[in-house]
């Protein structure tokens, strides 16, 4: 795919967002791949602690539960390239089911990916769709490998990896193109080294992070 000239929407959570990074104009990873690859505009649609599935018992914060299927209605609808990073909440505090491959609504996590491909391919046909996985993280000294303790989540929750491979799984129904965060972007936060050096808490990325997703963002998207 060749990115110069182009425009993207990038709907996401708090690390889209920015959250971590001290100059987000220069340094985020969707300013960043609009830089090194000449593009026209980019959209940023990050908000902090969101999901993609439905919450059970509203958070405190209401933007919270502005769920990425009820906001991908309102993207640009003239981007030529739809970027999706989620996920990570549902893991962290999310209280829908996890459910299994093959639900179809918001009420559970796998459900909630599929309407929201469903919805992706559908409202912006024709376009790029792609999606992104939750990274490894550490967050709160609970590591990705454990399943989130959070009183708020549901019995059948599962560490970091299943949630991944849901995405994964539901994405070839549609055929869309995924870059695996978890197994590829090379930052493990669970050893103290990568941790310090890319993360600010073991969950959102630094400058330094965010370099190193839009470095593979770019890769990915240049061999589509």
């Amino acid at each position: 795919m060749i990115l110069k000239g182009k425009t993207a929407c990038f709907l996401g959570d708090s690390i889209t967002q920015g959250v971590g990074v001290k100059d987000c104009p220069n340094n985020r990873y969707d300013n960043r791949l609009a830089k090194a690859c000449g593009m026209e505009a980019v959209y940023n649609y990050g908000i902090g602690g969101t999901r993609i599935a439905h919450q059970y018992q509203p958070s405190e914060e209401a933007c919270r539960d502005m769920t990425f299927c009820g906001r991908a209605f309102f993207l640009h609808p003239d981007a030529d390239l739809y970027v999706v990073y989620g996920g990570i909440n549902d893991y962290i505090h999310g209280d829908a089911p996890f459910g299994q491959i093959g639900d179809r609504t918001q009420g559970s996590f796998c459900g909630a990916v599929w309407y929201l491909m469903n919805l992706l391919r559908t409202r912006y046909a024709g376009k790029t769709v792609v999606f992104l996985t939750p990274a490894r993280s550490c967050f709160k000294h609970v590591s990705d490998t454990e399943v989130s303790p959070r009183p708020m989540k549901a019995p059948d929750s599962k560490p970091v990896l299943g949630y991944v491979d849901a995405i994964l799984e539901t994405a070839k129904e549609f055929d869309i193109p995924v870059l695996d965060l978890y197994r590829n972007l090379g930052i493990n936060p669970n050893e103290e080294e990568d941790r310090a050096k890319y993360t600010t808490d073991g969950l959102h990325f630094n400058d330094d992070g965010h370099a190193v997703i839009a470095e593979r963002l770019k890769s990915f998207l240049e061999a589509l």
